[in-house]
């Protein structure tokens, strides 16, 4: 009896760790180039806990004619400076400039080029071609003074090797930066969103809500019988 116990009690955790996982896809389903994550339960987890893998299938591309807006055309991702200093990977190409020049995404995260994050002069205008090279007219020149100032790090990766932290950001398993890779193309004034499906998501919410309340019931039934056998040997 106790030992169903605490298998019930594994499976009532690891379903508030999938509630927690769904909660997060669906609060980022309009979050631009975001991955959902897939949970998955692990019944031979010594800690009980739930396993999950990052979905990395595309998100709806969808135009904008933003200038500082990109999109990975096909696979590759854009190398990104981390909170802790480190590069990592995202999708995300809502690129905007910070009052210090630096080029970011749409988390503040800076844009990565050939040789660290991005810094832009004033400029009158800006393109950003294929291959990730960022031109500019700097404020004040004629058009014939157009410069490339730096070409954003685009990259290939191994997706079945990857891992995704707790920032959402994407890391190979040993934490180095991964070499650019100069076929992997962007498009200019276009966005990929989440890839989220809310329905789907909608629709796990609840089988998820159901699986708890059912092993919730179960846990109480359990500790009922645990307590009516005690009762019995007591008897004996």
């Amino acid at each position: 009896m106790h030992e169903l116990l605490i298998s019930i009690t594994n499976s009532a955790k690891q379903t508030m760790q999938a509630q927690a996982i769904n909660a997060h896809n669906l609060a980022n389903a309009a979050t631009e180039g975001f991955k959902s994550e897939i949970a998955y339960y692990a019944a031979l987890d010594p800690k009980g806990d739930i396993s999950s893998i990052p979905d990395l299938s595309p998100g709806t591309v969808r135009a904008t004619g933003r200038d500082l807006d990109v999109s990975i055309n096909g696979a590759g991702w854009i190398a990104v400076m981390a909170e802790d200093g480190t590069e990592a990977y995202s999708r995300r190409g809502d690129l905007h400039v910070d009052a210090f020049g630096q080029l970011t995404n749409g988390s503040g995260q800076a844009i990565m080029g050939n040789n660290g994050p991005i810094a832009l002069p004033p400029f009158g205008s800006l393109e950003i071609g294929s291959d990730g090279t960022i031109s500019v007219l700097p404020l004040g020149q004629t058009p014939n003074t157009i410069a490339v100032v730096d070409r954003i790090k685009l990259v290939s990766l191994e997706e079945n090797q990857v891992l995704r932290g707790t920032d959402g950001l994407i890391r190979m398993p040993d934490g180095f930066p991964v070499e650019a890779d100069s076929s992997i193309e962007v498009l200019s004034g276009m966005l990929e969103g989440s890839n989220v499906n809310v329905v789907g998501e909608m629709v796990k919410m609840i089988d998820l809500a159901r699986r708890f309340e059912s092993e919730i019931k179960l846990m109480a039934s359990a500790k009922e019988n645990s307590a009516a056998l005690a009762k019995i040997m007591s008897m004996n």
